[in-house]
């Protein structure tokens, strides 16, 4: 989860993941369809808007990703 340089605002950030650029864009479309909000494709990972930590573990978890933290 990061704030700074965001105006205030929290997004959740999903990193550590192969940088396939398909791949990320599918995995974005995924679990922002998953935890009904917005999101990007980041270098190297995802963002998503708001603090959505649970959910994106609960997720990833469940798609078979080992999820650290």
């Amino acid at each position: 989860m990061e704030k700074k340089g965001r105006g205030g605002k929290t997004v959740t950030v999903v990193f550590g993941l192969p940088e396939n650029e398909p791949f990320l864009k599918e995995l974005a479309q995924q679990l922002k369809r998953a935890c009904g909000v917005g999101g990007t494709v980041v270098e190297g990972g995802v963002e998503l808007q708001g603090d959505l930590r649970d959910r994106v573990r609960d997720y990833l978890a469940k798609q078979g990703y080992v999820v650290k933290g």
